[in-house]
């Protein structure tokens, strides 16, 4: 398992085509949506390098995330096949959510964002810095 902010394995250039099918093209904007939500990035991750986790043990992982939030998101991702969750015929019920390989690959895909972060953090920082001296002026 490879955490999403560890750097992939070299992977060729794709070359996107000229004519994109608009179910990609929707699926794609779905996804960056979801993922651009921070609890379904922080699951992510938190799954990853936790492994399976019940439902308490993630809220207390990620920390600020509600109950109702959390739910919401889990069932989602769970719809999307991000997450597989497991319910244990115990008294009480115990529930466990962990990765499926589909999860997995996508936080592998959006890991580029922590390498872009990594490699531009001190631009950023001087942009924002360069926008804040001249909207003061």
């Amino acid at each position: 398992m490879q955490s999403l902010h560890r750097r992939p394995a070299e992977a060729p250039p794709r070359i996107l085509p000229e004519v994109v099918d608009p179910r990609v093209e929707a699926l794609v904007h779905e996804l960056i949506g979801r993922v651009a939500d921070k609890w379904t990035m922080l699951i992510l991750e938190t799954l990853e390098e936790k492994g399976e986790l019940r439902f308490t043990q993630l809220s207390r992982e990620i920390g600020t995330i509600s109950q109702k939030m959390l739910t919401q998101t889990l069932r989602q991702m769970e719809r999307d096949g991000l997450i597989k969750r497991t319910i244990h015929p115990v008294v009480p019920p115990k529930v466990e959510y962990r990765l499926t390989e589909l999860g997995q690959s996508l936080g592998a895909a959006f890991c580029g964002v922590w390498i872009w972060a990594e490699e531009n953090l001190a631009k950023v920082h001087d942009a924002r810095e360069t926008f804040e001296k001249a909207a003061r002026a």
